[in-house]
């Protein structure tokens, strides 16, 4: 079985519902785009979360050397790594038990994203967070 992303109205009602996005790979160089990314989500209204070790903060944020550090609830994980990293970025969110990953557009990580959903997470691979913000809820 194939991994499918999400229908339109199902990320939409994710887009809806997440508050609170923790960032896996979060550069603190402006011109990487997982800065860009998390600026554009952050100038949207959601809190930016970055997750990424040897840094003390990215976007105004305080950084987290993992997922288990963070110390407050996360609604959604956006990864920002290459796909050999995914499947212990799954691993760590099934084991925390957060709701959502977003592997991000050109990361494919098929049995890791199956994996995902199997342990009831909603999954999103191989898309950019922000354009499909921008497709889905600024029309």
């Amino acid at each position: 079985m194939n991994f499918e992303n999400p229908a339109d109205d199902a990320l939409r009602a994710l887009l809806n519902g997440v508050k609170t996005i923790a960032v896996v790979g979060l550069s603190p160089q402006p011109a990487r785009p997982s800065y860009h990314v998390a600026q554009a989500m952050q100038r949207y209204g959601y809190r930016i979360v970055p997750v990424r070790p040897l840094v003390d903060q990215v976007l105004g944020g305080k950084a987290y050397p993992s997922l288990a550090d963070i110390p407050f609830q996360v609604d959604l994980v956006d990864v920002f790594r290459a796909a050999e990293h995914v499947p212990a970025i799954v691993e760590q969110c099934l084991a925390l038990h957060l709701p959502a990953i977003w592997i991000q557009e050109g990361i494919v990580a098929e049995t890791a994203a199956r994996e995902a959903q199997a342990g009831g997470m909603a999954v999103v691979m191989d898309r950019c967070l922000l354009k499909e913000y921008v497709r889905l809820m600024t029309a």
